[in-house]
């Protein structure tokens, strides 16, 4: 009747986190691909985009499987 539930693993982690003023950016890491977020939060405003390195390519982690 009550069968035990796996817990699941988070997919979205936070890698890092910086606070200016009333508005916080984050790093946030999809566990599955592996690839890098920029959160934007604010009062107003809240934005999430792809975390591009210096040539323009997507940051990915490499993920443990």
């Amino acid at each position: 009747m009550f069968e035990k539930k796996e817990k699941k693993s988070k997919r979205f982690v936070v890698k890092e986190e910086q606070t200016l003023g009333m508005c916080a950016i984050q790093i946030i890491v999809d566990t599955v691909t592996g690839v890098n977020y920029l959160n934007t939060v604010g009062t107003s405003m809240a934005g999430l985009t792809p975390l591009l390195d210096d040539k323009g390519n997507v940051v990915i982690d490499k993920m443990n499987k």
